[in-house]
Protein backbone atom coordinates (compact mmCIF):
# COMPACT_ATOMS: atom_id res chain seq x y z
CA UNK A 1 0.00 0.00 0.00
CA UNK A 2 1.33 3.49 -0.77
CA UNK A 3 0.93 6.48 1.13
CA UNK A 4 1.97 10.21 0.90
CA UNK A 5 3.98 10.74 4.20
CA UNK A 6 2.34 13.68 5.98
CA UNK A 7 5.69 16.26 6.55
CA UNK A 8 4.86 17.28 10.68
CA UNK A 9 7.08 19.13 12.78
CA UNK A 10 7.18 16.36 14.41
CA UNK A 11 8.87 14.71 11.88
CA UNK A 12 12.79 16.25 12.09
CA UNK A 13 14.34 17.79 8.47
CA UNK A 14 17.94 17.05 8.27
CA UNK A 15 20.16 19.66 7.06
CA UNK A 16 20.36 17.82 3.49
CA UNK A 17 17.16 17.48 3.18
CA UNK A 18 16.61 20.43 1.26
CA UNK A 19 19.48 18.75 -0.98
CA UNK A 20 18.39 15.19 -1.25
CA UNK A 21 14.78 16.75 -2.30
CA UNK A 22 16.77 18.86 -5.10
CA UNK A 23 18.69 16.03 -6.07
CA UNK A 24 15.13 13.77 -6.91
CA UNK A 25 14.80 12.03 -3.84
CA UNK A 26 11.43 9.92 -4.15
CA UNK A 27 10.90 8.43 -0.71
CA UNK A 28 11.42 8.59 2.90
CA UNK A 29 10.71 6.88 5.64
CA UNK A 30 11.44 7.63 9.67
CA UNK A 31 14.38 7.01 12.07
CA UNK A 32 14.70 8.81 15.17
CA UNK A 33 12.12 10.73 14.47
CA UNK A 34 13.67 12.49 11.59
CA UNK A 35 13.66 11.94 7.53
CA UNK A 36 15.68 9.30 6.04
CA UNK A 37 15.93 9.09 1.86
CA UNK A 38 15.13 5.90 1.18
CA UNK A 39 15.04 6.24 -3.08
CA UNK A 40 16.25 8.62 -5.61
CA UNK A 41 14.19 7.48 -8.89
CA UNK A 42 15.95 4.00 -9.19
CA UNK A 43 15.14 0.87 -8.26
CA UNK A 44 16.85 -1.05 -5.74
CA UNK A 45 18.44 -3.27 -8.23
CA UNK A 46 19.66 -0.30 -10.05
CA UNK A 47 21.20 1.10 -7.28
CA UNK A 48 22.60 -1.76 -5.93
CA UNK A 49 25.12 -2.26 -8.75
CA UNK A 50 26.17 1.48 -8.37
CA UNK A 51 26.66 1.05 -5.14
CA UNK A 52 28.85 -1.85 -5.78
CA UNK A 53 31.00 -0.11 -8.68
CA UNK A 54 31.30 3.30 -7.23
CA UNK A 55 30.68 6.06 -4.51
CA UNK A 56 27.43 6.94 -3.13
CA UNK A 57 26.63 9.79 -0.56
CA UNK A 58 23.67 8.76 2.18
CA UNK A 59 22.22 11.11 4.45
CA UNK A 60 22.43 9.49 7.51
CA UNK A 61 21.71 12.08 10.04
CA UNK A 62 19.02 9.87 11.56
CA UNK A 63 21.98 8.32 13.73
CA UNK A 64 20.83 10.58 16.69
CA UNK A 65 24.10 10.93 18.48
CA UNK A 66 24.05 10.48 22.80
CA UNK A 67 26.46 12.34 23.95
CA UNK A 68 27.74 10.68 27.57
CA UNK A 69 30.41 12.94 28.89
CA UNK A 70 31.68 13.13 32.48
CA UNK A 71 33.46 11.07 35.87
CA UNK A 72 31.15 8.60 35.35
CA UNK A 73 30.61 7.94 31.15
CA UNK A 74 32.08 4.85 31.27
CA UNK A 75 30.45 3.42 34.25
CA UNK A 76 26.99 4.37 32.50
CA UNK A 77 27.71 2.91 29.32
CA UNK A 78 28.91 -0.28 30.89
CA UNK A 79 25.75 -0.40 32.67
CA UNK A 80 24.17 -0.42 29.29
CA UNK A 81 25.85 -3.21 27.30
CA UNK A 82 27.20 -6.39 27.58
CA UNK A 83 30.21 -6.08 25.53
CA UNK A 84 32.81 -4.98 27.73
CA UNK A 85 34.46 -1.32 27.05
CA UNK A 86 37.70 -2.28 29.08
CA UNK A 87 39.70 -1.89 26.21
CA UNK A 88 38.05 1.15 24.15
CA UNK A 89 40.95 3.20 23.29
CA UNK A 90 40.06 7.21 22.19
CA UNK A 91 39.83 7.41 18.38
CA UNK A 92 37.98 3.68 18.14
CA UNK A 93 34.49 2.62 17.54
CA UNK A 94 32.72 -0.21 19.06
CA UNK A 95 29.39 -1.92 17.69
CA UNK A 96 27.42 -3.17 21.03
CA UNK A 97 24.07 -3.71 22.10
CA UNK A 98 21.92 -1.93 24.94
CA UNK A 99 19.91 -3.79 26.72
CA UNK A 100 17.64 -4.34 29.59
CA UNK A 101 16.81 -6.37 32.70
CA UNK A 102 15.37 -9.41 30.68
CA UNK A 103 18.26 -9.21 28.36
CA UNK A 104 16.09 -7.53 25.63
CA UNK A 105 17.41 -5.31 23.28
CA UNK A 106 16.87 -1.69 23.27
CA UNK A 107 18.94 -0.60 20.81
CA UNK A 108 22.78 -1.64 18.45
CA UNK A 109 24.27 1.57 18.09
CA UNK A 110 28.03 2.17 16.93
CA UNK A 111 29.87 3.50 20.17
CA UNK A 112 32.36 6.15 19.79
CA UNK A 113 35.49 7.09 22.42
CA UNK A 114 36.13 11.00 22.03
CA UNK A 115 37.93 11.28 25.33
CA UNK A 116 38.27 9.63 28.57
CA UNK A 117 35.01 10.98 29.30
CA UNK A 118 33.23 11.55 26.77
CA UNK A 119 31.51 9.20 24.36
CA UNK A 120 28.97 9.17 21.60
CA UNK A 121 26.40 6.25 21.12
CA UNK A 122 25.39 6.58 17.59
CA UNK A 123 21.91 5.00 17.56
CA UNK A 124 19.32 2.79 15.40
CA UNK A 125 15.74 3.80 15.93
CA UNK A 126 15.04 3.88 19.82
CA UNK A 127 14.71 6.31 22.24
CA UNK A 128 18.20 5.47 24.13
CA UNK A 129 18.68 9.62 25.39
CA UNK A 130 15.80 8.55 27.69
CA UNK A 131 16.87 5.68 28.87
CA UNK A 132 20.51 6.91 29.27
CA UNK A 133 19.31 9.51 31.67
CA UNK A 134 16.90 7.11 33.81
CA UNK A 135 19.58 4.80 34.59
CA UNK A 136 22.12 8.09 35.59
CA UNK A 137 19.54 9.26 37.46
CA UNK A 138 18.61 6.26 39.44
CA UNK A 139 22.02 5.76 39.54
CA UNK A 140 23.10 9.16 40.99
CA UNK A 141 25.85 9.48 38.23
CA UNK A 142 27.74 12.24 37.58
CA UNK A 143 27.39 12.65 34.00
CA UNK A 144 26.18 15.06 31.75
CA UNK A 145 23.82 13.38 28.76
CA UNK A 146 22.86 15.65 25.52
CA UNK A 147 21.85 15.30 21.37
CA UNK A 148 24.36 17.00 19.93
CA UNK A 149 24.25 19.26 16.91
CA UNK A 150 25.84 16.17 14.61
CA UNK A 151 24.61 15.10 11.55
CA UNK A 152 26.82 12.13 10.18
CA UNK A 153 26.98 12.11 6.30
CA UNK A 154 28.09 8.51 4.94
CA UNK A 155 30.11 8.11 1.78
CA UNK A 156 30.34 4.31 0.59
CA UNK A 157 31.50 2.16 -2.16
CA UNK A 158 34.63 0.93 -3.25
CA UNK A 159 35.64 4.05 -4.39
CA UNK A 160 34.83 6.01 -1.47
CA UNK A 161 38.12 6.20 -0.39
CA UNK A 162 39.32 7.32 -2.75
CA UNK A 163 37.48 10.53 -3.55
CA UNK A 164 37.59 11.31 0.29
CA UNK A 165 41.60 11.10 -0.25
CA UNK A 166 41.23 13.34 -3.13
CA UNK A 167 39.52 16.52 -0.33
CA UNK A 168 40.85 15.73 2.43
CA UNK A 169 44.30 14.09 1.58
CA UNK A 170 45.86 10.70 1.93
CA UNK A 171 45.58 10.87 5.77
CA UNK A 172 42.67 9.25 5.01
CA UNK A 173 43.71 6.11 3.83
CA UNK A 174 45.55 5.70 7.22
CA UNK A 175 42.13 5.72 9.35
CA UNK A 176 41.39 1.53 10.10
CA UNK A 177 38.25 -0.25 9.82
CA UNK A 178 36.20 1.03 12.84
CA UNK A 179 38.48 3.88 13.70
CA UNK A 180 38.25 7.73 13.51
CA UNK A 181 40.02 10.80 12.59
CA UNK A 182 39.74 14.56 12.13
CA UNK A 183 39.18 16.41 8.96
CA UNK A 184 39.30 20.25 8.00
CA UNK A 185 35.62 21.30 6.50
CA UNK A 186 35.87 25.64 6.45
CA UNK A 187 38.21 25.88 9.20
CA UNK A 188 36.23 23.40 11.72
CA UNK A 189 37.32 20.06 12.86
CA UNK A 190 35.23 17.44 11.70
CA UNK A 191 34.69 13.49 12.72
CA UNK A 192 35.26 11.43 10.36
CA UNK A 193 35.37 7.11 10.91
CA UNK A 194 35.80 4.61 8.00
CA UNK A 195 32.15 2.99 8.98
CA UNK A 196 28.71 2.37 7.32
CA UNK A 197 25.88 0.39 6.89
CA UNK A 198 26.97 -1.62 3.69
CA UNK A 199 29.49 -4.28 3.04
CA UNK A 200 31.05 -1.93 0.40
CA UNK A 201 33.02 -0.14 2.66
CA UNK A 202 33.42 3.61 3.16
CA UNK A 203 33.38 6.15 5.86
CA UNK A 204 30.83 8.40 8.35
CA UNK A 205 31.54 12.51 8.22
CA UNK A 206 29.78 13.49 11.88
CA UNK A 207 29.46 17.15 10.98
CA UNK A 208 28.89 19.19 13.83
CA UNK A 209 27.03 22.10 12.31
CA UNK A 210 24.07 21.89 10.87
CA UNK A 211 24.41 25.35 8.37
CA UNK A 212 27.94 23.38 6.78
CA UNK A 213 25.47 20.16 5.36
CA UNK A 214 24.32 21.84 2.02
CA UNK A 215 27.93 22.94 1.61
CA UNK A 216 29.34 19.67 2.73
CA UNK A 217 26.92 18.21 0.71
CA UNK A 218 28.31 19.86 -2.65
CA UNK A 219 31.77 19.62 -1.80
CA UNK A 220 31.72 15.81 -1.69
CA UNK A 221 29.35 15.25 -4.31
CA UNK A 222 31.18 17.67 -6.87
CA UNK A 223 34.49 16.25 -5.39
CA UNK A 224 33.92 12.52 -6.00
CA UNK A 225 32.13 13.24 -9.77
CA UNK A 226 35.25 11.69 -11.27
CA UNK A 227 34.04 8.40 -9.60
CA UNK A 228 30.22 8.97 -11.00
CA UNK A 229 29.34 9.65 -7.01
CA UNK A 230 25.99 9.86 -6.65
CA UNK A 231 23.26 10.41 -3.70
CA UNK A 232 21.64 7.08 -2.38
CA UNK A 233 20.89 5.43 0.67
CA UNK A 234 20.92 2.35 2.38
CA UNK A 235 20.54 -0.91 0.12
CA UNK A 236 18.11 -3.78 1.20
CA UNK A 237 19.84 -5.95 -0.92
CA UNK A 238 23.59 -5.39 0.09
CA UNK A 239 21.81 -5.40 3.45
CA UNK A 240 20.78 -9.14 3.71
CA UNK A 241 23.62 -10.31 1.37
CA UNK A 242 25.67 -9.21 3.94
CA UNK A 243 23.70 -9.98 7.13
CA UNK A 244 23.37 -6.74 8.58
CA UNK A 245 20.99 -6.78 11.40
CA UNK A 246 18.72 -3.51 11.30
CA UNK A 247 16.80 -2.57 14.88
CA UNK A 248 12.86 -3.05 14.21
CA UNK A 249 13.60 -5.84 11.78
CA UNK A 250 15.79 -8.68 12.95
CA UNK A 251 15.74 -7.19 16.53
CA UNK A 252 12.90 -5.71 19.14
CA UNK A 253 13.31 -5.92 23.18
CA UNK A 254 11.90 -9.28 22.01
CA UNK A 255 14.90 -10.76 21.17
CA UNK A 256 18.49 -10.84 22.75
CA UNK A 257 22.10 -10.56 21.74
CA UNK A 258 22.69 -14.53 21.85
CA UNK A 259 19.78 -14.86 19.59
CA UNK A 260 20.97 -12.59 16.96
CA UNK A 261 24.69 -14.33 17.04
CA UNK A 262 26.04 -11.73 18.76
CA UNK A 263 27.38 -13.75 21.85
CA UNK A 264 30.99 -12.08 20.91
CA UNK A 265 30.25 -8.94 21.59
CA UNK A 266 28.37 -10.34 24.85
CA UNK A 267 30.57 -10.49 28.31
CA UNK A 268 29.16 -13.57 30.54
CA UNK A 269 31.84 -14.36 32.97
CA UNK A 270 30.57 -11.89 35.37
CA UNK A 271 34.12 -10.20 35.02
CA UNK A 272 32.19 -6.86 34.06
CA UNK A 273 28.84 -5.77 35.53
CA UNK A 274 25.56 -4.73 33.53
CA UNK A 275 21.88 -4.55 33.22
CA UNK A 276 20.73 -8.19 32.02
CA UNK A 277 23.91 -9.56 33.30
CA UNK A 278 21.67 -12.30 35.10
CA UNK A 279 19.42 -12.92 32.37
CA UNK A 280 21.85 -13.51 29.80
CA UNK A 281 23.59 -15.86 31.77
CA UNK A 282 20.67 -18.09 32.17
CA UNK A 283 19.72 -17.74 28.26
CA UNK A 284 23.27 -18.60 28.09
CA UNK A 285 23.27 -21.90 29.95
CA UNK A 286 19.65 -23.26 28.42
CA UNK A 287 20.34 -21.85 25.19
CA UNK A 288 18.49 -19.47 22.73
CA UNK A 289 15.36 -21.19 21.36
CA UNK A 290 15.72 -19.34 18.22
CA UNK A 291 18.55 -17.87 15.68
CA UNK A 292 19.20 -15.90 13.70
CA UNK A 293 19.60 -17.67 10.42
CA UNK A 294 19.56 -17.07 6.31
CA UNK A 295 17.11 -18.52 3.92
CA UNK A 296 17.69 -18.65 0.33
CA UNK A 297 14.00 -19.75 -1.79
CA UNK A 298 12.96 -20.65 -5.07
CA UNK A 299 10.24 -18.56 -7.09
CA UNK A 300 10.11 -15.66 -9.18
CA UNK A 301 12.25 -12.69 -7.98
CA UNK A 302 10.55 -11.52 -4.65
CA UNK A 303 10.11 -7.94 -3.45
CA UNK A 304 11.04 -6.57 -0.42
CA UNK A 305 10.07 -8.33 2.76
CA UNK A 306 7.76 -5.84 4.73
CA UNK A 307 5.62 -7.73 6.72
CA UNK A 308 7.29 -11.08 8.02
CA UNK A 309 7.36 -13.93 5.56
CA UNK A 310 6.52 -16.97 8.26
CA UNK A 311 8.52 -19.79 7.36
CA UNK A 312 7.56 -23.61 7.72
CA UNK A 313 8.64 -27.40 7.84
CA UNK A 314 6.08 -29.51 7.09
CA UNK A 315 3.12 -27.99 8.97
CA UNK A 316 4.86 -26.30 11.30
CA UNK A 317 6.10 -22.57 11.50
CA UNK A 318 9.49 -22.71 12.29
CA UNK A 319 10.60 -19.07 12.02
CA UNK A 320 9.80 -16.20 10.23
CA UNK A 321 11.99 -14.24 7.52
CA UNK A 322 12.24 -10.87 8.54
CA UNK A 323 14.25 -9.09 5.63
CA UNK A 324 13.88 -10.27 2.38
CA UNK A 325 14.96 -9.55 -1.36
CA UNK A 326 15.80 -11.13 -4.86
CA UNK A 327 19.73 -11.23 -4.79
CA UNK A 328 20.20 -10.28 -9.03
CA UNK A 329 24.02 -10.97 -8.30
CA UNK A 330 23.51 -14.43 -6.86
CA UNK A 331 20.24 -14.81 -8.94
CA UNK A 332 18.44 -16.05 -5.51
CA UNK A 333 15.74 -15.15 -3.39
CA UNK A 334 17.18 -14.66 -0.13
CA UNK A 335 15.90 -13.47 3.64
CA UNK A 336 17.30 -13.02 6.98
CA UNK A 337 15.09 -14.74 9.24
CA UNK A 338 14.76 -15.87 13.10
CA UNK A 339 14.29 -20.00 13.04
CA UNK A 340 13.65 -22.63 16.29
CA UNK A 341 17.06 -23.75 17.21
CA UNK A 342 15.58 -27.36 16.45
CA UNK A 343 15.62 -26.68 12.82
CA UNK A 344 18.48 -24.31 12.17
CA UNK A 345 20.93 -26.95 10.73
CA UNK A 346 22.32 -25.31 7.94
CA UNK A 347 20.85 -27.08 4.74
CA UNK A 348 17.21 -27.91 6.14
CA UNK A 349 14.56 -27.90 3.80
CA UNK A 350 12.04 -25.58 4.62
CA UNK A 351 9.17 -23.54 2.67
CA UNK A 352 8.42 -19.80 2.69
CA UNK A 353 5.30 -18.58 2.96
CA UNK A 354 4.42 -14.90 0.87
CA UNK A 355 1.79 -12.71 0.81
CA UNK A 356 -1.32 -14.18 -1.34
CA UNK A 357 -0.54 -17.61 -0.09
CA UNK A 358 2.22 -18.36 -2.73
CA UNK A 359 4.51 -20.33 -1.27
CA UNK A 360 8.37 -21.63 -2.31
CA UNK A 361 10.57 -24.30 -1.16
CA UNK A 362 13.68 -22.71 0.52
CA UNK A 363 16.89 -24.15 2.46
CA UNK A 364 18.29 -22.65 5.91
CA UNK A 365 22.02 -21.15 4.99
CA UNK A 366 24.63 -19.54 7.29
CA UNK A 367 25.35 -15.83 6.89
CA UNK A 368 26.46 -13.62 5.06
CA UNK A 369 25.12 -14.89 1.93
CA UNK A 370 28.25 -13.61 -0.08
Amino acid sequence: MDADLNMSRRIRRTPYTTKAVLAGVTGFSVVNHMLLPKSYGKSIEEDYWHLREFVQVWDVSCQRQVQIEGPDAALLIQKMTPRSICDLKVGQCYYITIIDDSGGIINDPVLLKLSENKFWVSIADSDVLLYAKGLAIGMELNVLITEPDVFPLAIQGPKSEDVLAKLFGDYIRQIGFFNFGWVNFQGTEQLIARSGYSSQGGFEIYLKGKEMGPDLWDYILEGGAFCNISPGCPNLIDRVESGLLSYGNEMTRENNPLELGLQKFCSLDGSIDYIGLNALQKIHKRGPTKIIRGVIFEGDPCSACTIPWPVFYKDCQIGRITSGIYSPRLKKNIGLGLIDVEFSELNQTVKVHLPNDVKFKGSITSLPFC
